[in-house]
């Protein structure tokens, strides 16, 4: 059960206003508050070359726009250092969701929100208004297919989708939400043929691992610091 809850990439946050936030984190929350300002300008401006993304035109959408925008090579910045993915061409629907997503800057002021030592580091979700006002602008109900076949399993430093924690028989990936795996193999029979991997690691899990060892609250998973991120294409 806990872990059908750590992947789900539709919970709401539910940290308490009152809780204490460190000094670091006010700081690192007003500078990011041109960054957010501006990928909320981004996605508004956006809407009218790019319709809104649905169950329907998903994969219509995402075939064509992956073809427009081959790209691979993407570049995570965090406080705490750079992380350098590389996106898989054999699973074109969430190579080309990841790119646009990082075109139309949604990422760029949303957090690392839930890290399990030796385990996993979640991203792409917040507790900022911005974040579902964004996701709105771009989409909010829509789903990936998932992309299987290539049998890619888990490994140090993979990047996979995250699932809606409702049920799924279909293995379809929550659009918005990543995380990178680090646990050891023996953690991933729950994770092999459900999740699909689009993406790896290739510079930066000393980075990952400092943040998958941050300071949680004692009743979740979500960092006592935000561990804000901004990203951009490489290539």
């Amino acid at each position: 059960m806990l872990i059908s809850i750590a992947f789900c990439a539709s919970c709401e946050d539910k940290k308490k206003a009152s809780e204490v936030k460190t000094q670091n984190t006010k700081e690192v929350a007003s500078d990011v508050t041109d960054i957010v300002d501006s990928s909320e300008k981004i996605i508004q401006n956006s809407t009218d070359k790019y319709p809104k993304i649905t169950n329907d035109n998903v994969v219509a959408f995402l075939t064509k726009y992956g073809e427009e925008n081959p790209e691979t090579k993407v570049l995570i910045t965090t406080k705490y250092g750079d992380i350098v993915i590389e996106l898989y061409q054999d699973t074109p629907l969430h190579r080309a969701n990841f790119i646009y997503l990082v075109k139309q800057k949604y990422f760029d002021g949303t957090f690392f929100h839930r890290v399990v030592p030796n385990f996993i580091i979640q991203a792409g979700n917040s507790d900022l208004r911005s974040t579902p006002k964004k996701r709105a602008e771009i989409g909010k109900d829509y789903l990936l297919p998932a992309e299987l076949d290539q049998g890619r399993k888990h490994s140090y430093g993979s990047i996979s989708g995250a699932k809606e924690y409702r049920e799924n028989p279909d293995k379809k990936s929550a659009p918005f939400e990543f995380f990178i795996f680090l646990g050891p193999q023996t953690s991933t029979s729950h994770l092999n043929g459900n999740y699909t991997v689009f993406a790896r690691v290739t510079k930066g899990m000393e980075v990952v691992e400092k943040i998958a060892n941050l300071k949680t609250g004692s009743s979740d998973e979500w960092p006592l610091e935000n561990v804000y991120i901004e990203v951009k294409v490489m290539d």
